[in-house]
């Protein structure tokens, strides 16, 4: 179960992020500001007197030469970047999602709304205060500065180790405010099924997507729970974030007339891809997928593959020991109000090793050793009842290497589940 004001203090997780939202008003903000700025800046007298001409001038250069370089490096940026971030993984969107990104443009769009405006303040004046072009210098040099960061964080995204990183950090992120309690040795795993649960027995409304096709991105769980409790209603939705709604195809269910379909429809983020919001197992996708691209035919860099376990090991232990049965969600009153499906111990470990170890099979001996050690280590980790999920790819992993790799394998300690 999680507690409904557990939820409410997640630090955002729950809460939909309106990102593009956030960025069209960012930049729209920084352009009154300029403008503002602008105004006021235009009206000092203080201070040494310039003539009004050369300045105006200046102004106008400097506004247009900030919106065209930073124009220009966002059109190199995004190129380079998205062609070099493909070798990892088309999905990884990291430097696309990170807020420097928007916030330099943002940034740079007023600073050009500012000279522009102090340009045309000064066009029809004899003198001007030197205020006016000691301020367009000082948000130039600002604007260059946001640039050679945002340049700085380009050319990190394109390296292979501050991506996984950074994946691991933001699947960190996710784990530490979605799985916050100690897992109960011998309660059944969560399935995330959970739909045939009898509470508030009754005529069930089938929600159904009538929207195009979208993946579930974030549920905005505090909204759907208060709205749930107010109608005295149960919200069951039959697909979990990173599941694909299709037009036509059940979404869920609302047990209790009362409570509107629209209202649920509301508490649904949806996009075009998954996202890091609170999908906990996209960042295994992420790793399994660099690591498939690394053992590719193509690519045939198993080290990087070898890398990429590194990262997936201590993942898999962090959720080890963590109870994973949170797709039950409660009001303050303790009652049951929303189930959503959510991943369980074996969908993690599925998702995290078995595409990388029957691709590892095939020539990338390396790799199946660095699985064999993750396996291992992973399973000592594990609780009791955890174990029969890694054991098994243990074994799998053991069979694999004696039967391709003979004069290289030696048979571990754990060949066989216990």
């Amino acid at each position: 179960m999680v507690d409904y004001p557990g939820a409410r203090r997640s630090h955002g997780l729950f809460h939909p992020p309106r990102r593009a939202m956030r960025r069209e008003l960012s930049q729209v903000l920084c352009g009154l500001a300029g403008i503002g700025l602008g105004l006021l800046v235009a009206q000092v007298e203080a201070g040494p007197q310039v003539a009004a001409a050369g300045v105006g001038g200046m102004l106008f250069t400097f506004g247009f030469g900030v919106i065209s370089l930073v124009s220009i490096i966002y059109s190199v940026l995004f190129l380079v970047v998205q062609f070099s971030a493909s070798t990892f993984t088309p999905r990884l969107g990291l430097f696309r999602d990170d807020p420097i990104v928007w916030r330099t443009f943002a940034f740079a769009v007023g600073v050009f709304v500012f000279c522009v405006t102090t340009g045309l303040a000064a066009i029809g004046q004899e003198d001007v205060s030197v205020v006016l072009p000691a301020a367009a210098v000082i948000l130039s040099l600002l604007a260059l500065w946001f640039m050679r960061t945002l340049q700085a964080r380009a050319f990190t995204s394109i390296q292979l180790a501050p991506s996984l990183a950074a994946i691991a950090e933001h699947a960190h992120h996710v784990m530490d405010v979605l799985y916050t309690k100690p897992y109960a040795t011998g309660r059944a795993e969560a399935t995330g099924t959970a739909v045939e649960t009898g509470e508030r027995p009754g005529e069930a409304v089938t929600l159904w997507w009538t929207g195009q096709g979208a993946v579930l991105q974030q549920i905005d769980v505090p909204r759907l729970v208060e709205a749930a409790r107010r109608a005295d209603a149960v919200v069951v939705l039959y697909a979990g974030i990173g599941d694909t709604l299709g037009r036509g195809r059940p979404v869920g269910e609302i047990r209790g007339r009362d409570l509107p379909e629209a209202v649920v429809r509301r508490g649904l983020l949806t996009g075009v891809e998954r996202t890091l919001g609170q999908d906990a197992e996209l960042p295994f996708r992420l790793l399994a997928d660099i690591a498939l691209r690394a053992l590719s035919a193509a690519v045939n860099d198993p080290a990087t593959a070898v890398q990429t376990l590194d990262h997936v090991e201590e993942l898999l232990i962090r959720l080890a020991d963590r109870d994973l049965a949170i797709g039950h969600v409660t009001d303050p009153q303790g009652g049951v109000r929303l189930i959503v499906p959510v991943p369980d111990w074996e969908r993690y470990v599925r998702t995290a090793v078995d595409d990388v170890i029957v691709a590892a099979s095939t020539g990338a001996p390396m790799t199946l050793l660095r699985m064999r050690g993750l396996l291992t280590r992973l399973l000592d980790a594990c609780p009791d009842t955890r174990r029969p999920v890694v054991a098994d790819r243990l074994a799998w992993v053991e069979e694999l290497g004696a039967e391709r790799h003979p004069r290289l394998w030696t048979p571990g300690p754990r060949s066989r589940p216990s």
